[in-house]
């Protein structure tokens, strides 16, 4: 008799999705605005825009990942922090040309969904909307058999902020003279780590879990330090200063 076809027996274990939803549902409820109009399991997320706040709306979307850092998480089992990394880099990059963010998305992909893995991720999320003041309206988590190595998973995310037309940042205004404002990193944030684990394990021939001088705890731990997310000091400082370029 033949065997009958089943997405478990393909790999895909859909009541494991569910299970992992389950989990998330009460984490996002602590990353959400008052314009929000849906919770998460609809085909799309809803967000009531209040165009009464804004004289000449202009939405700012970005979408970026956390690239190679994911590695180092992976190495050291320790994913609580990653989800921040993912809300930051687009959120930053939308607060550089003065917009507020409003909403994030977020996607997830690995070969088999780990719960307690993936619930950590969308810890981090949730934690890094919450710095950001915006709200997780919605995300996937796509399980696909055979396209990722064990243990392995990639991340996306999605970010949409809104800024008055005349308050738009885009450096055209700025001009010899003009003063220059540091705002101190937390680190590498999540670049150039393709380039950072060839110089400090390829060819430094270090381990994340090695203690380096100089350094309070070990390299791996350090390196996962989450990317700083600078919406809320920035909000501050256009709120109070004619800033021409972030």
């Amino acid at each position: 008799m033949q065997e009958k076809m089943t997405y478990s027996a393909a790999g895909v274990d859909i009541d494991r999705a569910n299970s992992f939803v389950e989990r998330i549902k009460p984490l996002i409820k602590g990353a959400s605005r008052r314009e929000v109009m849906s919770g998460i399991g609809g085909f799309g997320g809803l967000f009531h825009l209040d165009i009464g706040k804004n004289r000449d709306p202009i939405l700012v979307s970005s979408t970026d990942g956390v690239g190679t850092k994911l590695k180092i998480a992976q190495m050291m089992d320790k994913h609580d922090t990653v989800g921040i990394d993912l809300v930051a880099m687009s959120v930053n990059d939308v607060i550089v040309q003065g917009a507020e963010p409003l909403f994030f998305l977020d996607y997830i992909a690995t070969g088999k969904i780990h719960i307690e893995t993936t619930v950590q991720i969308v810890e981090g999320v949730v934690r890094g909307c919450q710095e950001a003041g915006c709200a997780l309206i919605g995300g996937e988590t796509a399980e696909m058999p055979g396209f990722y190595p064990a243990g392995e998973y990639d991340l996306a995310g999605f970010c949409v902020g809104v800024v008055d037309a005349d308050k738009l940042i885009d450096g055209s205004d700025i001009r010899v003279g003009d003063r220059i404002v540091g705002i101190a990193s937390s680190g590498l944030h999540s670049n150039g780590f393709s380039l950072a684990r060839r110089v400090l394990f390829d060819e430094g021939k270090l381990h994340p879990n090695d203690r380096v001088d100089g350094l309070e705890q070990p390299l791996g731990l350090e390196l996962l330090k989450p990317t700083k997310i600078y919406v809320k000091p920035i909000l501050n400082l256009i709120k109070n200063f004619n800033i021409l370029g972030l």
